[in-house]
């Protein structure tokens, strides 16, 4: 079953659970689904903007680098190796293209709360802020917040929508169960384009 809540709503998105960390190992199990492959030479055409570098969430006060995160040998989508940092699936879109880019990031760890331990509390309307590596920012406002049950996970929506330049946030969430591998979901929090700036 597809579990969600839209933070349009009073419905209460799911809050990680500071008691149960998982260590970065548990979180390597990526969102269910494999993306489908992309060449580098067709996220980087020279329309394309230029790489992403940084993000910045001021509602949930997020401040990372971003790591760039290709595919595992299993085909499934890296994850950032620092549970403080964020990281763009490099071999997809990038922020501000048309098309749906994907940034994933830790929602905890050993240590405890990880750079995106607040993702799933995001309400529509929220600004999303990519620095690119040319100076330019590109503006992003939350559109929805739902958790995917990981059976059920989207992958083709996630990593492969068309028609609109949309950034989809990926992290954690619903129960924690250390007998099945960590966490039992996924957030996905969906943003539209709103402008590229330069700096």
């Amino acid at each position: 079953m597809v579990q969600w809540s839209d933070r349009s709503s009073p419905v209460q998105a799911v809050t990680p659970d500071p008691a149960r960390t998982s260590s970065p190992s548990h979180q390597s199990r990526t969102p269910s689904g494999k993306p489908p492959r992309r060449s580098k030479a067709a996220a980087s055409t020279p329309a394309a903007p230029a790489r992403p570098v940084a993000i910045t969430i001021p509602a949930i006060g997020v401040r990372s680098v971003l790591a760039p995160l290709g595919l595992n040998p299993d085909g499934t989508v890296e994850v950032p190796t620092d549970p403080a940092a964020a990281g763009w699936y490099e071999l997809g879109t990038r922020p501000g293209a048309m098309g749906s880019a994907v940034i994933l990031g830790h929602v905890d760890s050993r240590e405890g709360p990880a750079v995106f331990y607040l993702l799933s509390t995001l309400n529509a309307g929220d600004a999303v802020d990519v620095r690119l590596a040319d100076g330019a920012s590109a503006r992003f406002r939350v559109s929805s917040v739902r958790t995917y049950a990981n059976a059920q996970f989207p992958a083709d929506q996630v990593y492969a929508a068309e028609g609109a330049r949309v950034l989809n946030l990926v992290t954690c969430g619903g129960a924690y169960d250390a007998e099945r591998g960590g966490y039992q979901a996924n957030v996905v929090v969906a943003a539209r384009w709103v402008r590229t700036r330069q700096g």
